[in-house]
């Protein structure tokens, strides 16, 4: 079956270089909220760029959030969450006061613990692998990743957590659990590995 990706569009400022991204590898990428394009797409990404509360207000605006949960948690349908992307599948954010997120992956989104290291962190870091999982395969050895963060999810449940990086601390940056994935970094601004990560996402059956 030809592989059906829907963007969600709650206006996050990276979807249309998400787009550009998918649409190297899948022409049957496009961009909705459409009820319709959810329930035909074989594969769904949440995109995101700013503040956890902020997100979250235009996710339950924009989205049709019961068909969403219907898609994902009722039918398995595979999802990947990119940056406040994957930060909203937690229960809940601390940015600006708290805020309750989807509740898909238990966890809390946290300030990070840097030691002193400007924030938000901006740039290529490589991540640790520390277990395996398909949207990783192949990157054992080109693991170089764009983030742009002041956040992290701190996983509850570890064996849910598949990579983690590192900047004046340790934090969670790739989470699994089952047909949900998220990733910290961007993969639309880290080239080869980005790619690479997104093709094995669209490698996931439901």
């Amino acid at each position: 079956m030809a592989q059906k990706v829907c963007i969600l569009d709650f206006g996050s400022g990276n979807t249309g270089s998400v787009f550009n991204l998918f649409q190297k590898i899948s022409v049957g990428a496009k961009v909705s909220r459409e009820v319709s394009d959810i329930q035909e797409a074989t594969h769904l990404v949440l995109p995101g760029v700013g503040a956890f509360g902020a997100a979250m207000e235009k996710i339950r605006s924009l989205l049709p959030v019961e068909e969403l949960e219907a898609e994902v948690l009722e039918k398995g349908k595979p999802i990947l969450g990119i940056c406040v992307g994957m930060q909203v599948l937690a229960d809940r954010g601390m940015e600006f006061g708290e805020h309750r997120g989807l509740g898909w992956i238990p966890g809390v989104v946290q300030r990070l613990e840097c030691s002193g290291y400007p924030l938000p962190h901006v740039g290529w870091n490589d991540i640790k692998i520390v277990k395996s999982t398909p949207l990783l395969k192949g990157l054992d050895t080109v693991k170089d990743f764009y983030f742009v963060h002041s956040f992290a999810m701190q996983t509850e449940e570890r064996g849910q957590v598949f990579a983690t990086a590192d900047y004046g601390g340790e934090f969670d940056c790739v989470v699994n659990r089952g047909n949900i994935f998220g990733v910290q970094f961007h993969p639309e601004k880290s080239q080869k590995a980005g790619l690479r990560l997104v093709q094995n996402f669209l490698e996931v059956a439901q």
